[in-house]
């Protein structure tokens, strides 16, 4: 049984799966926490043997590690197998993701460590955003600054919107080189990506997971004149505004709880301010919906995902009310259906087809790792 181990590695923490390549399905799920802590694993290295030895076992046929990087940078456009180079390179723009790259790459050095004989392999968060086109990822600042500090957008989510993407395709029984879809990503972080031809056109998140959608934490879309406002007016200092956007916005923001079933209980109960905040959040989604199908020239499939667009119906219908006129409907009974499959939730005959499909982001990490592997010259 041949087998895809899979690490996503943080600052203080791995993620792990083995995923089975004849079901493609996870036979062990699990995590490391604490690392460095006192009394806990003392580093990425000892927490990497940890996993390998006491929970998956030295027997397992791993034909490939597949490893999560957030940040590609310029340099990357589909899953990579790593090499020093390759190394270097993450690093290289590890300025664009400081929270995330740096620690992508202590997994990617301990794993490699623990097993040097297997091929290990780069799966890139905004990998699939690469095929946008230069009037999408383009910043209308100073041309050599922006070339200069590498400022252009980027995206996020990639591998869950590449994974969705292609499901759904296989859902509505198409080639998804035919179809022009809108997947929304909406959890706690939250994207939308406009998908043509299989390829991402245009995405909400830019240099970095700020921009965008409104999200659990974090601002989404703002005037940057509020950065300079608040530096000015407040005193506010970068680290302070940093702090304030990425950590202190959002639904968190506007009423005190990052968490939407909680803002979604305290809106049922009438509390203004969550009841805006609902507002800004569904206001904010529909203005992407409307761009991107402009950018589309129509719209085949709408397809919500992650943990929001997953399981709440209510929000669901919502997001989506007064958008007939567009051809997009929901069907309340499909809608209110509880489960974990690919479904649609549009009526029977809709022009738009609005479906549900869960994302996987480990099982396209598998894939891409595999399918990267294969393309290596033989010998």
């Amino acid at each position: 049984m041949s087998q895809v181990f899979i690490v996503n590695s943080g600052s203080s923490s791995i993620k792990y799966q083995l995923i089975d390549l004849d079901t493609d399905k996870p036979v062990v799920d699990g995590i490391i926490e604490r690392i460095g802590e006192p009394g806990e694993v003392p580093d990425h290295e000892a927490g990497m043997k940890r996993v390998l030895v006491e929970t998956i076992g030295t027997d397992r046929d791993i034909v490939g590690v597949g490893h999560r990087v957030v940040h590609g940078g310029p340099h990357f456009s589909e899953a990579t197998v790593i090499t020093d180079e390759v190394e270097r390179l993450i690093e290289e723009v590890s300025s664009l993701a400081p929270l995330h790259n740096p620690a992508n790459l202590l997994g990617i050095r301990a794993a490699r460590a623990a097993l040097p004989d297997v091929p290990h392999v780069a799966v890139f968060d905004t990998a699939f955003h690469q095929t946008l086109p230069p009037e999408a990822y383009t910043y209308a600042i100073d041309r050599e600054i922006a070339e200069r500090y590498k400022v252009r957008r980027y995206g996020f989510h990639g591998t869950s919107h590449q994974y969705v993407a292609g499901e759904a395709a296989r859902f509505l029984g198409r080639p998804v080189e035919e179809l022009r879809i809108i997947v929304l990503h909406l959890g706690n972080g939250a994207s939308a990506t406009a998908v043509r031809g299989g390829k991402s056109i245009d995405t909400s998140m830019g240099l970095t997971p700020l921009e965008g959608l409104v999200m659990g934490t974090r601002s989404g879309d703002i005037d940057p004149g509020v950065v300079f406002h608040l530096r000015r007016q407040a005193g506010m200092n970068v680290d302070e505004l940093d702090d304030l956007l990425n950590k202190r916005s959002g639904l968190l923001g506007l009423t005190g709880t990052g968490d939407m079933r909680d803002v979604q209980e305290a809106g049922s109960r009438g509390d203004e301010a969550a009841e805006l905040a609902l507002a800004v959040w569904r206001h904010r989604i529909r203005h992407y919906i409307g761009a991107y199908i402009a950018e589309l020239g129509g719209l085949d499939a709408l397809v919500f995902t992650a943990g929001i667009g997953e399981n709440n119906g209510l929000l669901r219908r919502r997001a989506l009310a007064g958008l007939e006129f567009l051809g997009i409907e929901v069907d309340q009974d499909r809608n209110e259906l509880a489960s974990k499959s690919a479904r649609y939730i549009s009526p029977e005959g809709a022009p738009v087809a609005v479906l549900v499909v869960p994302t996987n982001e480990e099982l396209e990490i598998a894939r891409q790792t595999v399918a990267a592997i294969a393309a290596l010259p033989a010998g």
